[in-house]
């Protein structure tokens, strides 16, 4: 499922003529953007209120926002390019990452119920003390940092490749940059001022859609077998484009890979600490499922736009040149967007400004609630009250200074380690939400003898399997899109971990809870004594 998001060298997708009027329309809306974030800030010191805004979000407002949490820079400008590229492939991840919020579905009421919004306050549910919240806390983290990374990184290239400087270094200096606006979003904004910004984004993000692939299908006639056509031609494999196997991570692995990868994607995607406080935030168990509803229709329609735009750009641009310009396709969106008009007309600077636009307020919101989620955990599991009182402060001013804190952690570690492939992150945090969050949740809500012990063993037995088997996997080693391509320690032939580590946690929760040795030690010295009375 990782995408790749490189694209050093790649040529300039918009032309100098339109560039001028991009970059002012661009930063223009940047502007427009940040002046609306803080007149939206608060100075609200009520946590329930700053967290999940009072619990008083309409049903359709949070579904809709919900939605957008789904609208992430990464999905947006890496699943239309790997549909270009490998067909199949693509489409499927497309349908797993779709199919996530109907696995939420699941659990939303439940978690609603409980009226708890962190990982360590669900984690304690069945298990109290502070050793399950600071569990639950460092969850959230390990799943939070990774994430952050690969959205700045998504941010930065695809804003350089927006504005015609795709060099390495004018990527990093946009990473910086937008990594800066994000922290000032993120360090003012509330669960109310973000979900303001959510909404907006979802029908921009719709519409922008729907305009590339009507605009597309205008080329063909508005025959969607001919853009399909087209877009079979076009690819590499025209032979193969429709069929399993053609993207490079699955095809040597087998089936039990694909299904490894569907189990992460969609059970990691449905388990993000940021949705179960956006979950949170609805006013009672039925209007969670309400909003629910919501994000799952329009979630499903903005994957479908998203599926056929993948489509249109292998058709109108062709696979062969989308690889040109980026390997695994990032620049597939921009180049759809440069392709349908005539290259000297207005209406197509008003597509690419409109992408530019997306784009942005997709790694804004994205980046911004993955932060909000972690500085919330921070401050109520990690520190708790005795700790927020040793260190003289309240819980909001703990919580606006770790979301500092893990946006410039990110920003620097994002930075750092430009000159390598970190995308296999991604994965690894969708790894850590499948195999920890969602047994934890399963049997803290279904299983009455789920204990402390039971949940330690599940939290911090999955996290170890999840590193040593992504460490020993295709994504770190031994392949030439690994982190380290040269090097082979490669042992497991699964890119995710998800076929072992999530069985693996189940059974960790239920041996830790259940002790069954001590059961079979209690049975032999009950019939040793029974033997020896006789």
């Amino acid at each position: 499922m990782t995408t790749y998001l490189l694209s050093a060298g790649s040529p300039d997708l918009i032309g100098s003529a339109a560039r001028g009027a991009v970059i002012t329309a661009f930063f223009v809306f940047i502007g427009l953007c940040l002046l609306w974030v803080f007149t939206l800030a608060t100075q609200d010191d009520d946590p329930e209120r700053l967290y999940v805004a009072g619990r008083s979000l309409p049903p359709v407002f949070n579904g809709v926002a919900m939605a957008g949490e789904q609208i992430t820079v990464v999905i947006l400008v890496s699943l239309p390019g790997a549909i270009a590229l490998f067909g199949y492939d693509g489409v499927s991840t497309a349908v797993d990452s779709a199919l996530a919020l109907g696995v939420f579905l699941l659990l939303a009421s439940k978690i609603r119920a409980t009226r708890r919004y962190t990982l360590g306050e669900l984690f304690a549910l069945r298990a109290e003390g502070p050793g399950t919240r600071i569990a639950g806390a460092v969850m959230t983290l390990c799943i939070a940092v990774p994430l952050l990374m690969v959205q700045l990184r998504a941010g930065g290239i695809t804003a350089a490749l927006l504005i015609g400087m795709p060099t390495e270094t004018a990527q990093v200096v946009c990473t910086v940059l937008m990594g800066f606006l994000i922290t000032c979003f993120a360090g003012v904004a509330d669960l109310r001022g973000t979900s303001f910004i959510q909404v907006a984004k979802v029908p921009i993000a719709l519409a922008t859609l729907a305009a590339l692939t009507l605009l597309a299908l205008r080329l063909f006639d508005w025959s969607p077998e001919s853009l399909l056509s087209a877009a079979m031609d076009k690819s590499m494999s025209p032979d193969d484009y429709l069929s399993p196997g053609l993207w490079a991570h699955t095809a040597d692995f087998g089936p039990l890979g694909t299904i490894s990868d569907h189990i992460v994607v969609v059970l990691g995607t449905a388990m993000m600490p940021h949705l179960i406080l956006r979950v949170s935030a609805s006013r009672d168990a039925s209007a969670a499922r309400r909003s629910l509803s919501v994000a799952v229709g329009l979630t499903g329609l903005f994957y479908l736009l998203l599926i056929t735009a993948g489509v249109a750009a292998a058709a109108v641009v062709g696979s062969g040149q989308i690889g040109v310009v980026d390997g695994k396709g990032q620049g597939a969106p921009i180049l759809l967007a440069s392709e349908v008009l005539p290259h000297h007309s207005t209406g197509r600077v008003v597509v690419i400004v409109l992408v530019a636009c997306v784009a942005f307020l997709a790694v804004l919101t994205a980046v911004a609630s993955v932060t909000f989620a972690a500085a919330v955990s921070v401050a109520r599991d990690l520190f708790g009250q005795k700790g927020r009182s040793r260190i003289g402060i309240g819980e909001p001013a703990v919580m606006r200074l770790s979301v500092v804190a893990l946006c410039v952690v990110s920003l620097l570690l994002a930075t750092a380690l430009y000159r390598y492939p970190i995308e296999f992150l991604l994965a690894f945090s969708l790894s850590l939400a499948a195999t920890c969050v969602f047994p934890a949740l399963v049997y803290s809500f279904l299983w009455t003898g789920f204990n402390r012990r039971g949940l330690l063993w599940l939290v911090y037995g999955g996290l170890s399997l999840c590193a040593l088997l992504t460490l020993a996997s295709p994504a770190v080693s031994g392949t030439k899109y690994a982190l380290l391509p040269e090097q082979d320690f490669n042992l497991i032939p699964l890119h995710t971990p998800g076929l072992i580590s999530v069985p693996a946690a189940f059974l960790l929760g239920w041996l830790g809870s259940a002790r069954p040795w001590e059961g079979a030690a209690r049975t032999r010295r009950t019939a040793l004594k029974e033997a020896r009375s006789q």
